[in-house]
């Protein structure tokens, strides 16, 4: 007898939905947001890289905080899609906020401006919306086929999302009247997109009750500190293999995304090829998701 179901169609697509409406974003704000400050503001990019850097580190934190908070929730839509549907708005209010900084400010005041809706909108809303939607995989299904379909839709609506940012977001900004005015409303039109499909996303699904995730055989658990927790982490191989690759990840993140648009505009004299490079690297992400399984079934699946 095979494995009981959970979700329909539709709970498979609403919930791919939010990497949608996470992308909306994470989409604008990893490709453009310097090109803004530098373009269009007038900050110095050396600076911001080095703010940028310090709310990473609070990003660290607020991780684990509100991993725990989901995990002590207990409300009646459950315990991750309360987070997921309300962290969404400051998500928007503070996308919107980033990108209408004051021009007639002091450059010591925009500087800080930036720190303080940078910090709050990725360390705090976006960590908050995202930990949220990570989990409602695990809280709306105890399929492990559907969970990876889950993964599946995650995908296609995230790399949806990226493809439109990164191919209309320079005209669109242009055709609402360029400069602060049109990164401005850019940002309200994304903001918009993002509240309407989160919250589609939260309602096209359900977390199971608790306890039917608590019916499983009860495991004996032992309490660690979290000083002890680290050591065990960093004594662990497999942990150090996956920092260095979150590492080279992010690398190739800032460098594809957040940096690429100055030589698509400065070097390449186009800046519209920016967002045909992305198209080509989303094809190439999808390829690669394709190929490797079976190159791991190849080669490393004993008969």
């Amino acid at each position: 007898m095979g494995e009981k179901k959970y979700l329909n169609f539709l709970n498979k697509f609403g919930y791919g939905t939010g990497d949608f409406a996470a992308n909306m974003v994470y989409g604008i704000v990893t490709s453009f947001v310097m090109i803004y400050l530098t373009n269009t503001v007038g900050l110095d990019a050396g600076i911001i890289g080095t703010l940028i850097m310090l709310s990473k580190f609070a990003d660290g934190v607020t991780d684990v905080c509100f991993g725990t908070f989901i995990d002590r929730t207990h409300s009646k839509m459950g315990k991750a899609r309360p987070w997921m549907l309300f962290s969404y708005i400051g998500n928007a209010l503070f996308l919107i906020l980033l990108f209408a900084i004051p021009l007639e400010m002091g450059k010591t005041a925009q500087y800080v401006y930036f720190f303080i809706a940078y910090t709050l909108l990725n360390a705090v809303f976006y960590t908050a919306n995202n930990i949220a939607y990570s989990a409602l995989t695990s809280l709306i299904t105890r399929n492990g086929n559907e969970r990876v379909q889950l993964g599946t839709y995650r995908f296609i609506f995230s790399t949806l999302a990226n493809l439109i940012v990164s191919n209309i977001t320079l005209n669109a900004v242009e055709a609402f009247g360029g400069g602060a005015a049109g990164w401005r409303t850019v940002a309200v039109v994304y903001a918009i997109i993002g509240v309407v499909v989160n919250t589609f996303a939260v309602m096209t699904v359900k977390e199971l009750p608790e306890e039917e995730h608590s019916n499983t055989k009860a495991v004996k658990t032992e309490k660690i500190s979290i000083i002890n927790s680290l050591k065990i982490l960093l004594e662990n191989k497999y942990f150090d293999m996956l920092t260095i690759l979150y590492v080279l990840a992010y690398l190739s993140v800032a460098l594809s995304m957040g940096v690429a648009v100055y030589f698509f505009i400065y070097v390449m004299g186009d800046p519209n090829l920016f967002g045909q490079s992305m198209t080509i690297f989303s094809i190439a992400s999808v390829v690669g998701l394709i190929i490797v399984p079976m190159i791991v079934k190849l080669f490393f699946t004993k008969a």
